[in-house]
């Protein structure tokens, strides 16, 4: 999966990369398992902006990913690795022994032809799944339930990976990619291997279009607006703010603590932060 640089023509091509896609083997997804994917421009079922900087984008087909992996003890053969516009990581049509096809996120070195399974007596290999109490200490995973039957959460980005570091009693203890430890339950699933495109965090869009194809509009600081319509606005010439970093509705944006008591406070052994 390396990375594809551009002859600088342009000002626009200079810092450009790309993805080789070197890895994909078929260009048009399986059409049953496409549906629509309605824009929502950053906005709630109300019509108001609730996610600000949001819009455009090219068109795209949501494909519908198997997080749950409940397909038990049926092997499956990989057919075709492909490019998902909605995510960073790549997926995988697999092709179950009973003839039902779905589409899994594709771990680092996958290959067409491979066989996969998941159950609780599997191989330790990548692309399997099982619970965390089968896997042995140390492993790399990802994909990881946090309730058990709700389907992955954690761990599904390009590159990204969980270990597991420990088991005790009903729990184990997993490192998160964010370096938080956190104790799942161990009847929970979770994928061996780490995801694959690795180097999409090396990736630079290299111009402001570009940024407008996967939806993101630009961003204007506070600083550069008026008063009327950011606390941080005006001032003769460039002026620094004079406050600590807010929101347009003056909430401090930077350092402020905002999660508040939750149950599940109680699972994490290590924070993210300190």
């Amino acid at each position: 999966m390396p990375i594809k640089t551009f002859k600088p023509v342009t000002p626009s091509s200079r810092y450009r990369t790309v993805s080789t896609f070197e890895e994909i083997t078929r260009s048009t997804p399986e059409k049953s398992l496409l549906i629509p994917l309605k824009k929502t421009g950053g906005r709630n079922n109300q019509g108001r902006v609730t996610c600000r900087y949001r819009g455009g984008g090219s068109k795209r087909f949501l494909r519908i990913i198997d997080f749950k992996r409940e397909k038990l003890n049926i092997p499956a053969k990989v057919a075709t690795i492909e490019y998902d516009p909605n995510r960073s990581a790549r997926i995988a049509l697999l092709h179950y022994a009973d003839g039902e096809k779905r589409y899994i996120l594709a771990p680092w070195e996958l290959k067409v032809g491979d066989t996969l399974m998941a159950g609780e007596e599997v191989e330790i290999r990548a692309g399997n799944a099982m619970p965390l109490g089968k896997i042995p200490l140390g492993t790399m995973i990802h994909n990881v339930e946090l309730k058990k039957g709700k389907g992955a959460q954690i761990a599904r980005g390009a590159g990204t990976y969980a270990q597991l570091v420990a088991k005790e009693g009903d729990y184990g203890h997993v490192r998160f990619p964010s370096g938080e430890v956190r104790l799942v339950r161990l009847e929970n699933y979770a994928t061996i291997g780490q995801m694959g495109n690795l180097d999409h965090e090396n990736i630079t869009y290299g111009k402001a279009g570009r940024t407008r194809w996967v939806g993101r509009r630009s961003r204007v600081r506070g600083v550069a607006k008026n008063p009327v319509d950011h606390p941080m606005g005006g001032g003769e010439g460039k002026s620094s703010g004079g406050r600590h970093p807010c929101t347009p509705w003056g909430k401090i944006t930077k350092g402020l603590k905002t999660r508040k008591r939750k149950l599940s406070d109680k699972l994490i052994i290590k924070r993210r932060k300190k």
